[in-house]
């Protein structure tokens, strides 16, 4: 008994005295464990399909698997605010989006983080246009017939979106609001969730990502009516933007961005951004995300504080022409 005391004694001091000489994880050494990346929406959506492009990629190169973990709710505020308030060590991030970092912002009364304070930006993988998609069997063949059938039958026509305060939400209360109809806001969880509702017959429209609709599309199960940027999406060049069809100056564009909590440790970040450029120049990469319609951008690290400050003004114009309130 005496003997084993003694030895369970023996193996504590060397415990305490291992944890004492180790110390803290050294930001030289980063990473020394698996990265968390949070995506604050659910899986298979653009915005995840992304983070999985850009994680696996940069995990090769640090040495270190690269996780992601989908915190979905709140129009991305959830997962988004989770980050904003881990520690900035660099083992926890998330990938951002136009929704979650810029629109957020200008809709949401009490946003629990603020997307100009709280982060510290890395980089942009591309932005997309979305893409308004009805069923197939549906009887609108272009923007203006299915405009003509909303003003004709006023808030007989609903939309879906990935939650209230994402670009689809947004762009639907746009469409709304410079076309002078009243159409019904159906808020989703989950992007997903709202393209089989339009895929179902429960809502009659969204705009969504070409990533998520382009396979319904060539399958003649969807039909895309318009692209809400301002030039047309290269993932599909044959469908005209809203701006073509009646409404100039409609032009609103997602995009994604990598980003970790505000403070993170400047060593750790510059191995991140580093990591990050490294990947984009890589060939594979760029084909897999032109894949999901993603369009490469020329914006540098350095230009994304002013970038993300621009981008909420913007929106908060956005915002305030659509009447988009938060359901």
């Amino acid at each position: 008994m005496k003997k084993a005391l003694t030895v369970a004694m023996a193996a504590t001091a060397a415990f305490a005295t291992l944890a004492l000489t180790a110390g803290p994880a050294r930001a030289e050494d980063y990473p020394a464990r698996p990265v968390r990346l949070v995506v604050p929406f659910g899986g298979g959506t653009s915005t995840d399909i992304t983070a999985r492009i850009i994680g696996e990629a940069m995990a090769r190169k640090l040495g270190q698997p690269i996780v992601v973990e989908n915190k979905a709710g709140a129009g991305g505020a959830i997962g988004t605010d989770y980050v904003a308030k881990s520690k900035g060590d660099g083992y926890t991030l998330t990938m951002g989006t136009v929704g979650t970092l810029a629109i957020n912002k200008a809709l949401y009364r009490k946003l629990p983080y603020d997307p100009a304070k709280d982060f510290s930006y890395i980089g942009i993988p591309g932005y997309t246009p979305t893409l308004l998609v009805v069923r197939d069997d549906a009887p609108y063949k272009t923007l203006a017939d299915l405009v003509a059938y909303a003003r004709a039958h006023p808030d007989k026509l609903s939309f879906g979106s990935a939650g209230s305060g994402t670009s689809g939400h947004l762009a639907g209360e746009l469409l709304k609001s410079m076309a002078g109809v009243s159409m019904t806001h159906v808020p989703f969880k989950e992007g997903g969730q709202a393209l089989t509702a339009v895929l179902g017959g429960q809502v009659d429209f969204m705009f969504y990502h070409p990533v998520a609709v382009l396979p319904y599309l060539k399958g003649h199960k969807l039909r895309a009516l318009a692209a809400s940027s301002q030039r047309r999406s290269v993932a599909a060049p044959d469908v005209p933007t809203v701006a073509e069809s009646g409404y100039p100056g409609f032009d609103l564009t997602a995009w994604f961005m990598l980003a970790g909590p505000a403070g993170l440790d400047a060593q750790v970040r510059t191995r991140l951004v580093q990591t990050m450029q490294a990947v984009m120049q890589d060939p594979a990469v760029q084909k897999q995300l032109a894949a999901q319609g993603l369009e490469a951008t020329t914006l540098e690290t350095a230009q994304l504080p002013a970038f993300v400050n621009g981008e909420l003004q913007k929106w908060t114009a956005v915002v305030k022409q659509s009447n988009a309130q938060v359901d």
